[in-house]
C-alpha cells in the first residue's frame, strides 16, 4: 500500500514531517505511480481518470474537486473548533463546511454543519475534509497552540483521523507507530537544576523568598489544600536550620537532588544544568531580569554530576543565551562537555525562552536535541503532539516537547492545583499517551523534593502510575535515539510487496533502546469475514520484514 500526496509546493517540508509522525508508506504523486490512497491538499487538484480505492481531499477553501462532485462548500472564519467522535479539535487555518450534506464524521461546533463527509462512488470512496491538514501541522510545529487549547493533542487527532479513514476503507497498510516494543508509551524524565544550593543564597531574593514561603506560604498552602501540617513543620524546621547552613555547620538540604535516583529506580533521566553563574542573559526585549541569573555554575556541582553520570543519568545544558545566539550557545555547550566529557549534549532553555529563530541557533551550536517547546503557565501540548519532531527550518534537530512541569501545576500564579488535582491532570495526559503512543516529557525541578516545595510525593506517585501503565521511562538522549531509529525506517515497494528496511542496523541493536514495531492494518481475515484490526511485527536489525499484498488481503512473510 502506498499513499500518493498532492500538495502545495511550499508545503513539501511539512508534508515530509507529517509522514515522519504518521510513519506509513507514502510519496509525492507520480504519474507512473500506483496508489491505494490518493491524498489531495490543493485547491486546483483533479482526480485522476483511474482513482485510487480511497481518495481524500483536504482544504479550507472550495476546490476544483468540490465543483466536479457538486459539494457546496461554505467558508468559515479561522480559529474554529470541530468535533470528531465527540472530541474537540481546534483549527487555526481556513475551514469550509458542507451544508448540502446531511451527515458528516466531522462537525463544525458552532454551526453544527458537516466539516468532513464520506461518499461511496462505486469504484472508490471519496472523503472530503474541510481544512488543510498540512497548514494545521505547520502552525502547530511553529507557532503552537494557545493556552486555552493546551489540553488537546491536536496533531495526534489529525493523524488518527487519516488513519481511521484508511482502516475504515479496508485497504491494507503499514505503520511504524510511536510505541516501543514491550511498552505502551514513553516518558522522558527530566529535572532543571536551577537552585541546587540554598547555602549560596545570602540576603538575596531566593533566600527571602524561601523564608517567606517556608513560614507564611506553608500556612497558606494548607488553606489551599496544597500542603499539610507535616509539610509546615518540615518547612519551619528548614528555615530554622538556614543560619547553620550559612555558617557551614549544617548540611545543605537543597543539595539532595540525587534523591531522584531512588524515586526513579532503574529508569534513566536527564538533569539540565546551568553553565555559568551570575548571568541573567537575554530575553526578548534585551537584558533579562537579574532574577534569571543563578548563584551556581555547573563546575560548582561537578562532583554530584559525575555521580549522576556514573548512575547512568544524562547531563544536559540548561541554556542561558543559546536560544538567541549560536556562538554563546556553543560556549555554553562546551562548558558542559568539559565537565561531563560527553560530546552529545541536549538542551532546555532556562525560563523556556524561545522564538522562531531558536531551532536554527541551537542546531548551529551543535546540540543533539532540544526540549524547550512547552508552557510555563500550564501543562499540555503546545505543539499538539506526543512525538519528538524535527523543526521545519532545521536539517535534523529534534524537539522533545515539554508537557508537564511541576511549577506550572503548583505555583499560585499558574494553575495552583492541589496534589489530587495535579495528579488528575497528569492522568489525563497519560490516557492520551495510551491512546496515541509517543512520549510524555516531565520536568520536576531539582529542589521540588526539598523544603519549601516538598512536591516529591506527587512525583513518586506519578512514576509508579507510569510504570503500572506499561511506560518506558527514559532520559532525553534515550528518547531521541528511539525516535531517530524510527525515523530512519524506509519502506521499499516492489510489485505487491513492501519491504521495511533499517538502514543502520547497529543502532537498532542497542540494548538500551527497545525495538520498534511494524503494525499491519487489515492484514488477515479470521473466522467469517471480519478483518483483524492490526497485527504487529517486531522490527529489529536482524531482518527486514516483507509484506505481500494479495488483493485486499495482506500477509506478512
Amino acid at each position: 500500500m502506498m499513499i500518493g500526496v498532492v500538495a502545495h509546493p511550499d508545503e513539501a517540508e511539512v508534508v515530509e514531517e507529517f509522514f515522519e509522525l504518521f510513519k506509513t508508506p507514502w510519496e509525492f504523486y507520480k504519474t507512473t505511480g500506483s496508489y491505494d490512497v490518493m491524498l489531495y491538499a490543493t485547491e486546483d487538484a483533479v482526480i485522476t481518470d483511474t482513482p485510487a480505492p480511497l481518495v481524500i481531499i483536504y482544504g479550507g477553501k472550495q476546490t476544483a474537486i468540490d465543483k466536479e462532485n457538486f459539494f457546496q462548500a461554505t467558508r468559515r472564519e479561522t480559529w474554529r473548533t470541530i468535533l470528531y467522535k465527540g472530541q474537540h479539535l481546534p483549527l487555526y487555518g481556513d475551514l469550509v463546511t458542507f451544508p448540502n450534506t446531511k451527515e458528516g464524521f466531522l462537525l463544525d461546533e458552532e454551526s453544527g454543519l458537516p466539516a468532513g463527509v464520506i461518499q461511496n462512488r462505486g469504484s472508490y470512496t471519496l472523503v472530503r475534509i474541510g481544512y488543510d491538514v498540512f497548514r494545521e501541522t505547520q502552525f502547530l510545529l511553529t507557532q503552537g497552540q494557545p493556552v486555552e487549547n493546551a489540553g488537546i493533542p491536536t496533531l495526534e487527532v489529525h493523524i488518527s483521523i487519516l488513519r481511521d479513514m484508511m482502516v475504515r476503507s479496508g485497504i491494507p497498510f503499514l505503520e511504524v507507530p510511536p510505541i516501543p516494543l514491550g511498552y505502551s508509551f514513553m516518558a522522558c524524565l527530566s529535572h532543571d537544576i536551577d537552585h541546587p544550593l540554598i547555602g549560596v543564597h545570602k540576603w538575596d531574593r531566593t533566600m527571602f523568598g524561601f523564608i517567606y514561603r517556608g513560614l507564611i506560604g506553608s500556612i497558606l498552602a494548607i488553606f489551599r489544600r496544597q500542603g499539610t501540617v507535616r509539610h509546615l513543620l518540615k518547612n519551619w524546621a528548614a528555615v530554622a536550620k538556614l543560619p547553620f547552613i550559612h555558617l557551614g555547620v549544617a548540611k545543605d538540604f537543597w543539595y539532595e537532588f540525587d534523591q531522584y535516583l531512588h524515586i526513579e529506580g532503574n529508569s534513566k533521566s536527564t538533569f539540565f544544568v546551568l553553565p555559568f553563574k551570575n548571568q541573567p542573559g537575554q530575553n526578548g526585549t534585551g537584558h533579562a531580569p537579574k532574577a534569571r541569573a543563578s548563584r551556581y555554575a555547573a563546575a560548582d556541582i561537578a562532583e554530584r554530576l559525575h555521580q549522576l553520570i556514573a548512575a547512568g543519568r544524562e547531563v544536559g545544558l540548561h541554556g542561558i543565551d543559546a536560544w538567541t545566539d549560536s556562538r554563546k550557545g556553543e560556549s555554553e555547550r562546551n562548558e558542559i562537555i568539559r565537565i561531563t566529557h560527553k560530546n552529545k549534549i541536549g538542551i532546555r532553555m532556562h525560563w523556556l525562552l524561545f522564538d522562531k529563530d531558536t531551532p536554527s541557533a541551537l542546531e548551529k551550536a551543535g546540540f543533539s536535541y532540544d526540549s524547550t517547546y512547552g508552557y510555563n503557565e500550564t501543562i499540555g501540548y503546545r505543539g499538539g503532539t506526543l512525538q519528538a519532531f524535527k523543526w521545519l527550518q532545521t536539517i535534523g534537530l529534534l524537539e522533545v516537547p515539554l508537557h508537564i512541569m511541576d511549577t506550572a501545576l503548583f505555583y499560585p500564579s499558574y494553575l495552583c492545583l492541589t496534589p489530587q488535582e495535579a495528579e488528575s491532570r497528569i492522568t489525563n495526559i497519560i490516557a492520551d499517551a495510551l491512546t496515541y503512543g509517543g512520549v510524555i516529557t516531565i520536568n520536576w525541578h531539582d529542589r521540588s523534593l526539598m523544603p519549601e516545595r516538598l512536591w516529591g510525593d506527587v512525583y513518586t506517585r506519578v512514576i509508579h502510575e507510569l510504570k503500572a501503565k506499561g511506560c518506558w521511562c527514559a532520559s532525553g538522549e534515550q528518547v531521541v535515539s528511539w525516535f531517530l531509529a524510527r525515523r530512519s525506517v524506509v519502506f521499499k515497494k516492489s510489485d505487491h510487496c513492501i519491504e521495511v528496511i533499517l538502514p543502520n542496523k547497529d543502532a537498532h541493536l542497542d540494548r538500551q533502546i527497545p525495538p520498534c514495531r511494524v503494525r499491519a492494518y487489515n492484514l488477515v481475515r479470521v473466522s467469517g469475514n471480519t478483518p483483524q484490526a492490526y497485527t504487529d511485527v517486531v522490527l529489529t536489525g536482524n531482518t527486514n520484514p516483507r509484506f505481500q499484498f494479495n488483493g485486499s488481503v495482506t500477509s506478512g512473510l
